[in-house]
């Protein structure tokens, strides 16, 4: 949240010239409050593990956020129970006439195939369109921001030599960026996949804006030029055996698959990790809720569909 200050106090500008978010008087009087609207499409198989990693990193704020969870209809999900999802899940359908202040898309276990081979690829695409009209700013994450950059602005996808799996180094590119206030020059953040997007073909496109990158994992954090798309390569929300459940599930199926790195001490699967992206995963979704959700949209929603 903002430190609300004099309009005229010296110390404001010296502290925005230090990328910290003060508020006037005069802006903090005639702010409007209510509710933030979110939405999020889960398209992880284990639903419930990721909509708690992703609701605790949205809880974990003083503002109001009211959530509302999204499922595919053209793809059912093999792994969570009917009960839930027909409990706490909705569909588009249900939701295409709303708008929504935030939106969060997820990423999914389907890298190695090409996105229209992906069951529920026209579905998404359909959602995707709708966002550019119904969602203030949108938040998509892994396979969800790869896709998201291929549909949004034809950014294609790329196989890597082998997964990226592991606990990565990153820096900050734009320390001035609201999304990155608060991080350190150099942060750390889970990966998990096994295609990238390349750099450069970020730089080509005006409309983008390349965020934070790391040496080891290449591109993590772009967005749009306004602000109403974000596209995530890593897993900043996840608990700190989430990459141990993996690596043990596929090791003991005989899958060819290494020791994450830099995540267990002195690579050693029989100790239990030390988490060092916790708090810089927190920080990140609470900058985007704060600075591109709350902060930008408007109070009526409706209005979203006007911009």
């Amino acid at each position: 949240m903002p430190i609300r200050i004099p309009d005229q106090l010296p110390a404001r500008a010296t502290l925005e010239s230090e990328n910290i978010f003060v508020m006037t008087e005069y802006r903090a009087m005639h702010q409007d409050i209510r509710p933030l609207n979110v939405l999020i499409l889960n398209l992880m198989p284990t639903k419930i593990v990721t909509e708690t990693q992703i609701l605790r990193k949205l809880s974990n704020t003083p503002l109001q956020v009211q959530v509302e969870l999204l499922r595919t209809s053209s793809y059912q999900s093999q792994h969570t129970d009917e009960d839930h999802l027909e409990s706490f899940y909705t569909t588009f359908d249900q939701v295409r006439e709303q708008n929504f202040d935030g939106m969060i898309i997820t990423g999914a276990p389907v890298e190695n195939l090409d996105f229209t081979q992906v069951d529920y690829w026209e579905e998404l695409c359909e959602i995707m369109t709708w966002t550019r009209t119904h969602v203030h700013s949108t938040l998509h994450i892994c396979w969800g921001a790869q896709a998201g950059l291929y549909f949004h602005y034809g950014v294609e996808k790329h196989t890597l030599p082998s997964k990226l799996f592991g606990v990565f180094d990153h820096r900050v590119l734009k320390p001035s960026s609201p999304l990155f206030r608060g991080f350190d020059d150099v942060f750390q953040a889970p990966h998990s996949r096994y295609t990238e997007v390349y750099e450069s073909d970020i730089r080509a496109i005006p409309e983008l804006e390349l965020l934070s990158v790391s040496g080891d994992a290449g591109v993590f954090a772009v967005k749009s030029v306004d602000s109403r798309q974000f596209f995530i390569m890593g897993h900043p929300e996840y608990d700190p055996d989430t990459l141990a459940r993996e690596y043990f599930r596929d090791r003991d199926k005989g899958l060819d698959i290494h020791v994450p790195h830099h995540y267990f001490p002195e690579n050693d699967p029989s100790r239990p990790p030390i988490v060092r992206w916790r708090s810089a995963g927190q920080l990140l979704y609470t900058n985007w809720l704060n600075y591109y959700v709350y902060q930008t949209t408007p109070y009526d929603l409706r209005a979203i569909s006007e911009d």
